[in-house]
Protein backbone atom coordinates (compact mmCIF):
# COMPACT_ATOMS: atom_id res chain seq x y z
CA UNK A 1 0.00 0.00 0.00
CA UNK A 2 1.55 3.18 -1.06
CA UNK A 3 1.60 6.03 1.89
CA UNK A 4 1.94 9.00 -0.46
CA UNK A 5 -0.07 11.11 -2.41
CA UNK A 6 -3.27 10.22 -0.84
CA UNK A 7 -5.99 12.48 -0.28
CA UNK A 8 -6.02 13.84 3.87
CA UNK A 9 -8.51 15.66 5.49
CA UNK A 10 -7.71 16.84 9.12
CA UNK A 11 -9.27 19.56 11.88
CA UNK A 12 -10.33 21.58 13.53
CA UNK A 13 -8.37 23.86 11.16
CA UNK A 14 -8.81 26.16 14.23
CA UNK A 15 -6.15 23.95 16.27
CA UNK A 16 -2.95 25.30 17.21
CA UNK A 17 -0.97 22.39 15.45
CA UNK A 18 -2.79 22.54 12.29
CA UNK A 19 -0.24 24.59 10.35
CA UNK A 20 2.68 22.59 11.18
CA UNK A 21 0.73 19.18 10.93
CA UNK A 22 -0.50 20.43 7.02
CA UNK A 23 3.21 21.65 6.36
CA UNK A 24 4.35 18.35 7.61
CA UNK A 25 1.65 16.17 5.53
CA UNK A 26 2.55 18.24 2.63
CA UNK A 27 6.02 17.91 2.71
CA UNK A 28 5.23 14.40 2.61
CA UNK A 29 3.36 14.31 -0.72
CA UNK A 30 -0.48 14.22 0.10
CA UNK A 31 -3.04 16.18 -0.89
CA UNK A 32 -4.45 18.18 2.55
CA UNK A 33 -7.87 19.62 3.14
CA UNK A 34 -9.03 20.97 6.30
CA UNK A 35 -12.46 21.49 7.79
CA UNK A 36 -13.54 24.84 10.05
CA UNK A 37 -16.01 26.54 12.22
CA UNK A 38 -18.44 28.50 9.98
CA UNK A 39 -17.60 31.60 9.93
CA UNK A 40 -14.63 31.40 11.89
CA UNK A 41 -11.09 33.14 9.91
CA UNK A 42 -8.21 30.18 10.51
CA UNK A 43 -4.36 30.84 10.10
CA UNK A 44 -4.33 27.60 7.81
CA UNK A 45 -6.80 29.00 5.43
CA UNK A 46 -3.10 31.39 4.63
CA UNK A 47 -1.86 28.26 2.98
CA UNK A 48 -3.21 28.18 -0.96
CA UNK A 49 -2.60 24.46 -0.88
CA UNK A 50 -4.71 23.45 1.50
CA UNK A 51 -8.20 23.95 1.26
CA UNK A 52 -10.36 24.67 3.65
CA UNK A 53 -14.36 23.56 3.93
CA UNK A 54 -16.79 25.28 6.84
CA UNK A 55 -18.74 23.10 8.75
CA UNK A 56 -21.49 23.62 11.10
CA UNK A 57 -19.69 24.50 14.85
CA UNK A 58 -20.21 22.02 17.11
CA UNK A 59 -20.85 23.79 20.21
CA UNK A 60 -24.53 24.38 18.43
CA UNK A 61 -25.26 21.34 16.81
CA UNK A 62 -23.32 18.47 16.81
CA UNK A 63 -25.57 16.65 15.02
CA UNK A 64 -24.88 18.48 11.78
CA UNK A 65 -21.72 18.70 12.44
CA UNK A 66 -21.44 15.31 12.20
CA UNK A 67 -23.11 14.84 8.93
CA UNK A 68 -20.76 17.92 7.23
CA UNK A 69 -17.62 15.95 8.40
CA UNK A 70 -18.57 12.39 7.19
CA UNK A 71 -19.51 13.77 3.74
CA UNK A 72 -16.32 15.38 3.37
CA UNK A 73 -14.69 12.40 5.04
CA UNK A 74 -15.63 9.92 2.00
CA UNK A 75 -13.92 12.49 -0.83
CA UNK A 76 -10.45 11.69 1.24
CA UNK A 77 -8.66 8.90 1.76
CA UNK A 78 -7.82 9.44 5.49
CA UNK A 79 -9.05 11.87 8.08
CA UNK A 80 -6.68 13.08 11.28
CA UNK A 81 -8.34 14.50 14.05
CA UNK A 82 -6.06 17.70 15.33
CA UNK A 83 -8.04 18.33 18.69
CA UNK A 84 -10.28 17.20 21.05
CA UNK A 85 -13.49 18.31 19.68
CA UNK A 86 -12.53 16.52 16.68
CA UNK A 87 -11.49 13.49 18.08
CA UNK A 88 -15.03 12.80 19.13
CA UNK A 89 -16.61 14.05 16.07
CA UNK A 90 -14.68 11.94 13.93
CA UNK A 91 -15.05 8.74 15.67
CA UNK A 92 -18.91 9.32 15.53
CA UNK A 93 -18.77 10.79 11.78
CA UNK A 94 -16.81 7.93 10.30
CA UNK A 95 -17.73 4.21 9.95
CA UNK A 96 -15.81 1.89 11.20
CA UNK A 97 -14.17 0.95 8.08
CA UNK A 98 -13.01 4.27 7.31
CA UNK A 99 -9.30 4.99 7.78
CA UNK A 100 -8.94 7.36 11.25
CA UNK A 101 -5.48 8.65 11.94
CA UNK A 102 -6.59 8.73 15.54
CA UNK A 103 -7.95 6.81 18.05
CA UNK A 104 -11.46 4.94 18.66
CA UNK A 105 -13.13 2.54 20.63
CA UNK A 106 -11.44 2.11 24.05
CA UNK A 107 -8.18 3.77 23.18
CA UNK A 108 -10.89 7.03 21.75
CA UNK A 109 -12.74 6.92 25.71
CA UNK A 110 -8.91 6.54 26.78
CA UNK A 111 -8.00 9.52 24.85
CA UNK A 112 -10.59 11.78 25.80
CA UNK A 113 -11.18 11.01 29.66
CA UNK A 114 -9.25 12.05 32.18
CA UNK A 115 -9.94 9.56 35.02
CA UNK A 116 -9.43 6.77 32.95
CA UNK A 117 -5.67 8.29 32.10
CA UNK A 118 -4.87 8.58 35.89
CA UNK A 119 -6.21 5.05 36.70
CA UNK A 120 -4.05 3.84 33.64
CA UNK A 121 -0.70 6.25 34.42
CA UNK A 122 -1.02 4.85 38.60
CA UNK A 123 -1.89 1.06 37.14
CA UNK A 124 1.68 1.24 34.91
CA UNK A 125 3.61 2.92 37.92
CA UNK A 126 3.58 6.68 37.13
CA UNK A 127 3.76 9.23 39.32
CA UNK A 128 0.02 11.17 39.40
CA UNK A 129 -1.02 13.94 41.51
CA UNK A 130 -3.46 13.40 43.93
CA UNK A 131 -7.18 13.56 42.56
CA UNK A 132 -10.65 12.65 43.33
CA UNK A 133 -13.86 12.79 41.23
CA UNK A 134 -16.66 15.25 42.24
CA UNK A 135 -20.55 14.09 42.77
CA UNK A 136 -22.50 17.29 41.71
CA UNK A 137 -23.42 18.62 44.97
CA UNK A 138 -20.28 17.40 46.92
CA UNK A 139 -18.14 20.04 48.63
CA UNK A 140 -14.66 20.44 47.98
CA UNK A 141 -12.12 17.04 49.01
CA UNK A 142 -10.56 18.36 52.27
CA UNK A 143 -7.86 15.54 52.30
CA UNK A 144 -6.28 17.72 48.94
CA UNK A 145 -6.38 20.58 50.61
CA UNK A 146 -5.79 24.42 48.91
CA UNK A 147 -4.88 25.06 46.17
CA UNK A 148 -6.30 22.80 44.15
CA UNK A 149 -7.94 22.43 40.20
CA UNK A 150 -11.09 22.06 39.75
CA UNK A 151 -10.88 19.67 35.72
CA UNK A 152 -13.52 18.79 33.77
CA UNK A 153 -13.24 14.59 33.85
CA UNK A 154 -14.00 14.62 29.84
CA UNK A 155 -11.69 16.84 27.83
CA UNK A 156 -14.90 16.77 25.23
CA UNK A 157 -18.60 15.49 25.79
CA UNK A 158 -21.74 15.64 23.83
CA UNK A 159 -24.66 17.20 25.79
CA UNK A 160 -28.24 18.35 24.66
CA UNK A 161 -27.28 17.96 20.96
CA UNK A 162 -23.89 20.10 21.18
CA UNK A 163 -20.27 19.78 21.99
CA UNK A 164 -19.61 20.84 25.88
CA UNK A 165 -15.69 21.15 26.43
CA UNK A 166 -15.40 23.11 29.62
CA UNK A 167 -11.65 24.87 30.50
CA UNK A 168 -9.68 23.57 34.22
CA UNK A 169 -9.26 26.44 37.03
CA UNK A 170 -7.23 26.69 39.61
CA UNK A 171 -9.09 27.01 43.03
CA UNK A 172 -7.37 28.89 45.95
CA UNK A 173 -9.81 28.28 48.76
CA UNK A 174 -13.52 27.60 49.09
CA UNK A 175 -15.22 30.54 47.45
CA UNK A 176 -13.28 30.26 45.01
CA UNK A 177 -14.38 26.44 44.58
CA UNK A 178 -18.05 27.39 44.64
CA UNK A 179 -17.65 29.94 41.95
CA UNK A 180 -15.70 27.63 39.67
CA UNK A 181 -18.22 24.93 40.89
CA UNK A 182 -21.37 27.56 39.84
CA UNK A 183 -20.29 28.23 36.69
CA UNK A 184 -19.99 24.60 35.37
CA UNK A 185 -23.18 22.59 33.84
CA UNK A 186 -24.41 20.54 36.93
CA UNK A 187 -23.95 17.21 34.61
CA UNK A 188 -20.47 18.43 33.69
CA UNK A 189 -18.25 15.01 35.55
CA UNK A 190 -15.81 17.18 37.55
CA UNK A 191 -12.71 16.17 38.94
CA UNK A 192 -10.45 18.18 42.13
CA UNK A 193 -6.79 17.29 41.66
CA UNK A 194 -3.72 18.44 44.21
CA UNK A 195 -2.30 21.61 43.37
CA UNK A 196 1.42 21.43 41.96
CA UNK A 197 4.18 24.57 41.41
CA UNK A 198 6.70 23.16 38.77
CA UNK A 199 7.39 23.22 35.08
CA UNK A 200 5.27 21.72 32.35
CA UNK A 201 7.34 18.62 30.70
CA UNK A 202 6.05 16.85 27.59
CA UNK A 203 7.15 13.35 25.93
CA UNK A 204 6.00 12.46 22.58
CA UNK A 205 6.79 9.47 20.03
CA UNK A 206 5.04 6.93 17.99
CA UNK A 207 3.21 3.61 19.67
CA UNK A 208 2.78 0.65 18.35
CA UNK A 209 2.65 -2.93 19.02
CA UNK A 210 6.73 -3.32 19.61
CA UNK A 211 6.79 -0.62 22.03
CA UNK A 212 6.85 3.35 21.83
CA UNK A 213 9.82 4.67 19.82
CA UNK A 214 10.83 8.06 18.05
CA UNK A 215 10.82 9.25 21.09
CA UNK A 216 11.89 13.14 22.31
CA UNK A 217 11.43 15.69 24.94
CA UNK A 218 10.10 19.75 26.27
CA UNK A 219 9.52 21.82 28.76
CA UNK A 220 7.69 24.34 29.01
CA UNK A 221 9.65 27.82 28.97
CA UNK A 222 6.31 30.11 29.71
CA UNK A 223 2.71 29.54 29.44
CA UNK A 224 0.60 31.95 27.43
CA UNK A 225 -1.51 32.19 30.45
CA UNK A 226 0.95 32.35 33.35
CA UNK A 227 -2.14 30.47 35.41
CA UNK A 228 -2.10 27.77 33.24
CA UNK A 229 -2.51 27.32 29.44
CA UNK A 230 -0.64 25.92 26.64
CA UNK A 231 3.12 27.30 25.67
CA UNK A 232 4.17 30.15 24.45
CA UNK A 233 7.56 29.08 24.36
CA UNK A 234 8.97 25.73 24.92
CA UNK A 235 12.75 23.84 24.74
CA UNK A 236 14.10 20.48 23.69
CA UNK A 237 15.17 18.21 26.74
CA UNK A 238 16.67 14.81 26.60
CA UNK A 239 14.23 12.21 26.97
CA UNK A 240 13.49 11.14 30.79
CA UNK A 241 14.72 7.51 30.30
CA UNK A 242 12.81 6.32 33.88
CA UNK A 243 9.81 7.09 31.99
CA UNK A 244 9.89 4.89 28.81
CA UNK A 245 9.27 1.80 31.07
CA UNK A 246 5.74 2.94 32.20
CA UNK A 247 4.36 5.34 29.56
CA UNK A 248 4.92 2.03 27.28
CA UNK A 249 3.26 0.15 29.89
CA UNK A 250 0.65 2.49 29.83
CA UNK A 251 -0.13 2.88 25.80
CA UNK A 252 0.57 -0.74 25.80
CA UNK A 253 -1.95 -2.14 27.98
CA UNK A 254 -4.61 0.70 25.84
CA UNK A 255 -3.36 -0.89 22.62
CA UNK A 256 -2.45 2.21 21.33
CA UNK A 257 -1.18 2.89 17.58
CA UNK A 258 0.30 6.12 16.56
CA UNK A 259 1.11 8.91 17.73
CA UNK A 260 1.03 10.48 21.11
CA UNK A 261 1.90 13.42 23.88
CA UNK A 262 1.84 12.47 27.73
CA UNK A 263 2.44 16.00 29.97
CA UNK A 264 4.14 16.09 32.74
CA UNK A 265 4.55 18.53 35.35
CA UNK A 266 7.93 18.70 37.20
CA UNK A 267 7.55 19.43 40.74
CA UNK A 268 9.62 18.67 43.90
CA UNK A 269 12.19 16.44 42.25
CA UNK A 270 9.84 14.22 40.71
CA UNK A 271 7.64 14.07 37.48
CA UNK A 272 4.29 13.74 37.86
CA UNK A 273 1.77 12.84 35.10
CA UNK A 274 -0.97 15.12 34.00
CA UNK A 275 -2.43 13.62 31.35
CA UNK A 276 -2.61 11.86 27.36
CA UNK A 277 -2.91 13.66 24.45
CA UNK A 278 -4.11 11.45 21.63
CA UNK A 279 -3.51 13.72 18.65
CA UNK A 280 -0.83 16.34 17.33
CA UNK A 281 -0.12 19.01 20.05
CA UNK A 282 0.55 22.75 19.85
CA UNK A 283 4.29 22.71 20.24
CA UNK A 284 4.60 20.19 17.69
CA UNK A 285 6.33 22.82 15.97
CA UNK A 286 9.40 22.20 18.30
CA UNK A 287 8.92 18.30 17.29
CA UNK A 288 9.23 19.26 13.46
CA UNK A 289 12.36 21.23 13.66
CA UNK A 290 14.40 18.68 15.12
CA UNK A 291 13.38 16.27 12.84
CA UNK A 292 10.31 14.50 13.97
CA UNK A 293 7.89 14.40 11.58
CA UNK A 294 5.06 13.16 13.28
CA UNK A 295 2.38 13.73 11.59
CA UNK A 296 3.57 12.57 8.41
CA UNK A 297 4.29 9.57 10.29
CA UNK A 298 1.37 8.62 11.95
CA UNK A 299 -0.44 8.95 8.53
CA UNK A 300 2.15 6.60 6.84
CA UNK A 301 0.95 4.01 9.86
CA UNK A 302 -2.51 4.66 9.76
CA UNK A 303 -2.57 3.79 5.74
CA UNK A 304 -0.16 0.95 6.46
CA UNK A 305 0.87 -0.71 10.07
CA UNK A 306 3.83 -1.85 8.47
CA UNK A 307 5.28 1.29 7.34
CA UNK A 308 9.11 1.53 8.10
CA UNK A 309 9.63 5.07 9.45
CA UNK A 310 13.07 7.01 9.03
CA UNK A 311 15.12 6.63 12.48
CA UNK A 312 15.12 9.02 14.66
CA UNK A 313 17.20 12.25 14.31
CA UNK A 314 19.70 12.86 17.33
CA UNK A 315 19.17 15.04 20.43
CA UNK A 316 19.50 18.73 19.48
CA UNK A 317 19.26 21.95 21.76
CA UNK A 318 16.47 24.37 20.69
CA UNK A 319 14.29 27.33 21.87
CA UNK A 320 10.89 27.49 19.64
CA UNK A 321 8.43 30.38 20.52
CA UNK A 322 4.75 31.28 19.64
CA UNK A 323 4.77 35.10 18.47
CA UNK A 324 1.29 35.45 19.07
CA UNK A 325 1.13 33.78 22.53
CA UNK A 326 4.47 35.03 23.72
CA UNK A 327 2.46 38.66 23.04
CA UNK A 328 -0.82 37.65 24.78
CA UNK A 329 2.08 36.53 27.65
CA UNK A 330 3.03 39.98 28.43
CA UNK A 331 -0.49 40.95 28.30
CA UNK A 332 -1.46 38.51 30.86
CA UNK A 333 1.68 39.45 33.06
CA UNK A 334 1.01 43.52 32.62
CA UNK A 335 -2.86 42.68 33.65
CA UNK A 336 -1.59 40.67 37.04
CA UNK A 337 -3.34 37.73 38.63
CA UNK A 338 -6.53 37.04 38.89
CA UNK A 339 -6.72 34.13 41.39
CA UNK A 340 -4.20 33.88 44.24
CA UNK A 341 -3.09 30.35 42.87
CA UNK A 342 0.40 30.25 42.32
CA UNK A 343 3.30 32.30 41.37
CA UNK A 344 2.90 35.61 39.10
CA UNK A 345 5.59 36.96 36.53
CA UNK A 346 7.33 39.75 37.26
CA UNK A 347 6.37 42.61 34.67
CA UNK A 348 10.05 43.56 34.21
CA UNK A 349 11.79 40.70 34.26
CA UNK A 350 9.28 39.23 31.57
CA UNK A 351 9.48 42.13 29.52
CA UNK A 352 13.56 41.28 29.44
CA UNK A 353 12.96 38.04 28.57
CA UNK A 354 10.43 38.63 25.66
CA UNK A 355 12.18 41.93 24.13
CA UNK A 356 15.38 40.55 25.32
CA UNK A 357 19.14 40.12 22.98
CA UNK A 358 18.12 38.91 19.28
CA UNK A 359 16.69 35.86 19.20
CA UNK A 360 18.21 32.80 17.32
CA UNK A 361 15.82 30.11 18.18
CA UNK A 362 13.43 28.45 16.09
CA UNK A 363 8.82 29.71 15.60
CA UNK A 364 6.08 27.97 15.67
CA UNK A 365 4.91 28.50 11.86
CA UNK A 366 7.93 30.15 10.09
CA UNK A 367 8.81 28.02 7.46
CA UNK A 368 9.27 29.23 3.89
CA UNK A 369 6.18 26.47 2.57
CA UNK A 370 4.25 28.80 4.76
CA UNK A 371 4.23 32.11 3.55
CA UNK A 372 2.86 34.69 4.94
CA UNK A 373 0.64 32.56 7.62
CA UNK A 374 3.08 33.85 10.48
CA UNK A 375 2.53 37.28 10.71
CA UNK A 376 -1.14 36.16 10.12
CA UNK A 377 -1.27 33.80 12.61
CA UNK A 378 0.37 35.99 15.71
CA UNK A 379 -1.85 38.71 14.56
CA UNK A 380 -4.95 36.65 14.87
CA UNK A 381 -3.93 34.86 18.23
CA UNK A 382 -3.45 38.14 19.64
CA UNK A 383 -6.56 39.64 18.61
CA UNK A 384 -8.81 36.57 19.25
CA UNK A 385 -7.16 36.25 23.16
CA UNK A 386 -7.99 39.84 23.38
CA UNK A 387 -11.24 39.43 22.60
CA UNK A 388 -11.99 36.58 24.58
CA UNK A 389 -10.49 37.90 27.88
CA UNK A 390 -12.27 41.39 28.07
CA UNK A 391 -13.95 42.25 31.05
CA UNK A 392 -12.27 38.50 32.06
Amino acid sequence: MSTTGRGVLIGFAEALAAPEVAASLLGAGHRVSAFSRRGRPVALGRLRSVEIFEVTPPELDIEACRREIAELARDHDVTMPLDDPALLIADLALPAEATLAGPRGPRLELALDKRLQMRSAEAAGLAVPRWRELGAEEPGPSELGFPLMLKPALAAEARGGRLVRPSPRPAADGQELRERRLALDPGTPVIAQQWLEGTGRGLFGIADRNGIHHLSAHRRVRMMNPAGSGSSACASTPVPEELIGPVGEMLMSAGWEGLFMVELLESAGRLWFMELNGRPWGSIALSRRLGFEYPAWALARALDPGAPLPPAPPPRELLCRNLGRELVHLLFVLRGPRSAVGEWPGRAATVRDLLGPPYRGAWYNRDPSMGGLFWYDAWQTLAEQTWRRRGS
